[in-house]
Protein backbone atom coordinates (compact mmCIF):
# COMPACT_ATOMS: atom_id res chain seq x y z
CA UNK A 1 0.00 0.00 0.00
CA UNK A 2 1.29 3.82 -0.90
CA UNK A 3 -0.10 6.49 0.66
CA UNK A 4 0.94 9.82 -0.96
CA UNK A 5 -0.12 12.95 1.29
CA UNK A 6 0.35 16.18 0.03
CA UNK A 7 -0.58 19.77 1.26
CA UNK A 8 0.74 23.56 2.11
CA UNK A 9 2.84 24.64 4.28
CA UNK A 10 2.00 23.98 8.08
CA UNK A 11 -1.28 22.20 6.93
CA UNK A 12 -0.69 19.15 9.28
CA UNK A 13 0.01 16.38 6.42
CA UNK A 14 2.60 15.26 8.46
CA UNK A 15 0.53 14.59 11.72
CA UNK A 16 -1.96 12.96 9.23
CA UNK A 17 0.35 10.89 7.82
CA UNK A 18 1.80 9.89 11.22
CA UNK A 19 -1.93 8.45 12.72
CA UNK A 20 -2.49 7.15 8.83
CA UNK A 21 0.61 4.43 8.94
CA UNK A 22 0.24 4.26 12.85
CA UNK A 23 -3.65 3.84 13.99
CA UNK A 24 -2.89 -0.41 13.33
CA UNK A 25 0.16 -1.86 15.32
CA UNK A 26 0.21 -5.03 13.43
CA UNK A 27 3.68 -6.19 14.85
CA UNK A 28 6.43 -5.72 17.06
CA UNK A 29 8.36 -4.46 14.21
CA UNK A 30 9.34 -1.01 14.26
CA UNK A 31 7.74 2.11 11.96
CA UNK A 32 10.34 3.45 10.01
CA UNK A 33 10.45 7.08 9.44
CA UNK A 34 12.85 8.54 6.57
CA UNK A 35 14.24 12.10 7.65
CA UNK A 36 15.36 14.07 4.47
CA UNK A 37 15.62 17.28 6.37
CA UNK A 38 19.01 18.75 6.19
CA UNK A 39 19.91 20.18 9.86
CA UNK A 40 20.63 23.88 8.80
CA UNK A 41 20.81 26.09 11.62
CA UNK A 42 18.32 27.13 13.97
CA UNK A 43 15.21 27.45 12.45
CA UNK A 44 15.22 23.76 10.65
CA UNK A 45 16.56 22.10 14.01
CA UNK A 46 13.18 23.57 15.90
CA UNK A 47 11.42 21.75 12.82
CA UNK A 48 12.93 18.40 12.90
CA UNK A 49 12.72 19.16 16.96
CA UNK A 50 9.05 19.81 16.44
CA UNK A 51 8.37 16.68 14.39
CA UNK A 52 10.65 14.01 16.39
CA UNK A 53 8.27 15.27 19.22
CA UNK A 54 4.93 14.55 17.00
CA UNK A 55 6.13 10.79 16.23
CA UNK A 56 7.10 10.22 20.20
CA UNK A 57 5.71 7.58 21.66
CA UNK A 58 4.15 6.13 18.30
CA UNK A 59 6.96 3.52 17.98
CA UNK A 60 9.05 4.60 15.01
CA UNK A 61 12.92 4.50 14.99
CA UNK A 62 14.65 7.41 12.12
CA UNK A 63 16.49 7.35 9.71
CA UNK A 64 18.07 10.50 8.18
CA UNK A 65 18.92 10.56 5.02
CA UNK A 66 19.04 13.53 2.68
CA UNK A 67 20.26 12.09 -0.83
CA UNK A 68 20.52 8.50 -2.21
CA UNK A 69 17.48 6.39 -1.23
CA UNK A 70 17.90 4.07 -4.51
CA UNK A 71 21.14 3.05 -2.33
CA UNK A 72 19.12 2.43 1.46
CA UNK A 73 18.20 -0.82 2.55
CA UNK A 74 16.18 -0.58 5.24
CA UNK A 75 15.43 -3.20 8.28
CA UNK A 76 12.01 -5.58 8.84
CA UNK A 77 9.12 -3.11 9.11
CA UNK A 78 5.41 -2.17 9.50
CA UNK A 79 5.39 0.15 7.69
CA UNK A 80 7.87 3.36 6.29
CA UNK A 81 6.94 7.21 6.14
CA UNK A 82 9.00 9.39 3.92
CA UNK A 83 8.71 13.15 4.56
CA UNK A 84 9.39 14.82 2.60
CA UNK A 85 9.91 15.36 -1.21
CA UNK A 86 10.80 18.98 -1.59
CA UNK A 87 13.40 18.45 1.28
CA UNK A 88 14.61 14.95 -0.93
CA UNK A 89 14.54 17.17 -4.05
CA UNK A 90 16.25 20.62 -3.02
CA UNK A 91 19.22 18.22 -1.65
CA UNK A 92 19.62 16.24 -4.86
CA UNK A 93 19.23 19.83 -6.74
CA UNK A 94 21.13 22.02 -5.04
CA UNK A 95 24.73 20.37 -3.98
CA UNK A 96 27.09 22.17 -1.22
CA UNK A 97 29.24 23.63 -3.54
CA UNK A 98 26.32 26.00 -4.78
CA UNK A 99 26.36 23.66 -7.89
CA UNK A 100 22.94 22.09 -9.67
CA UNK A 101 22.33 18.91 -10.31
CA UNK A 102 20.60 17.98 -13.92
CA UNK A 103 16.92 17.78 -12.68
CA UNK A 104 16.03 15.04 -15.12
CA UNK A 105 18.79 12.83 -13.64
CA UNK A 106 17.73 14.11 -9.87
CA UNK A 107 13.81 13.17 -11.15
CA UNK A 108 15.19 9.45 -11.75
CA UNK A 109 17.20 9.62 -8.63
CA UNK A 110 14.33 10.22 -6.41
CA UNK A 111 11.96 8.43 -7.98
CA UNK A 112 14.62 5.42 -8.40
CA UNK A 113 14.77 5.62 -4.12
CA UNK A 114 10.68 5.61 -4.00
CA UNK A 115 10.93 2.49 -6.02
CA UNK A 116 13.67 1.21 -4.07
CA UNK A 117 11.83 2.06 -0.78
CA UNK A 118 8.67 0.48 -1.88
CA UNK A 119 9.81 -2.73 -2.90
CA UNK A 120 10.94 -3.16 0.84
CA UNK A 121 7.64 -2.00 2.60
CA UNK A 122 4.23 -3.41 2.39
CA UNK A 123 2.92 -0.05 3.45
CA UNK A 124 4.59 3.22 2.24
CA UNK A 125 3.53 6.80 3.27
CA UNK A 126 4.65 9.72 1.27
CA UNK A 127 4.75 13.06 2.66
CA UNK A 128 5.18 16.07 0.08
CA UNK A 129 4.56 19.62 -0.46
CA UNK A 130 1.46 21.38 -2.69
CA UNK A 131 3.61 23.27 -5.49
CA UNK A 132 3.32 26.06 -8.49
CA UNK A 133 -0.19 26.87 -6.87
CA UNK A 134 1.17 30.13 -5.87
CA UNK A 135 2.81 32.98 -7.43
CA UNK A 136 5.09 32.61 -10.54
CA UNK A 137 7.63 35.04 -10.14
CA UNK A 138 10.65 32.81 -9.18
CA UNK A 139 14.20 32.50 -10.55
CA UNK A 140 15.37 29.84 -12.93
CA UNK A 141 16.29 27.74 -10.30
CA UNK A 142 13.61 27.65 -8.20
CA UNK A 143 11.25 26.94 -11.10
CA UNK A 144 14.06 24.14 -11.90
CA UNK A 145 13.25 22.85 -8.12
CA UNK A 146 8.74 23.27 -8.59
CA UNK A 147 9.46 21.60 -11.84
CA UNK A 148 11.13 18.13 -10.46
CA UNK A 149 8.87 18.23 -7.54
CA UNK A 150 5.66 18.74 -9.71
CA UNK A 151 7.21 15.86 -11.92
CA UNK A 152 8.34 13.26 -9.11
CA UNK A 153 4.45 14.25 -7.38
CA UNK A 154 2.79 13.09 -10.59
CA UNK A 155 4.16 10.02 -10.81
CA UNK A 156 3.77 9.04 -7.40
CA UNK A 157 0.52 10.14 -7.18
CA UNK A 158 -0.46 7.46 -10.50
CA UNK A 159 1.73 5.12 -8.52
CA UNK A 160 -0.21 5.18 -5.00
CA UNK A 161 -3.16 3.49 -3.93
CA UNK A 162 -4.59 6.21 -2.22
CA UNK A 163 -3.77 10.14 -2.36
CA UNK A 164 -4.89 12.59 0.42
CA UNK A 165 -4.76 16.33 0.51
CA UNK A 166 -4.37 18.14 4.22
CA UNK A 167 -6.03 21.41 4.07
CA UNK A 168 -6.04 23.36 7.31
CA UNK A 169 -5.82 19.93 9.12
CA UNK A 170 -8.73 18.62 7.20
CA UNK A 171 -7.79 15.74 5.16
CA UNK A 172 -9.59 15.79 1.20
CA UNK A 173 -9.15 12.34 -0.31
CA UNK A 174 -8.48 12.74 -4.11
CA UNK A 175 -7.85 9.00 -5.04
Amino acid sequence: MMHLITGGSGSGKSEYAENILTRENKSGSPYLYIATMKPYGEETLKKIERHHNLRQGKGFETIDRYTDLKNLSIPKNQGVLLECISNLAANELFLEDGTMCDPEKVKDEIMGGILKIASQTENLVIVTNEVASDVEDYSEETRQYISIIGSVNRQMANMADTVTEVVYGIPVTLK
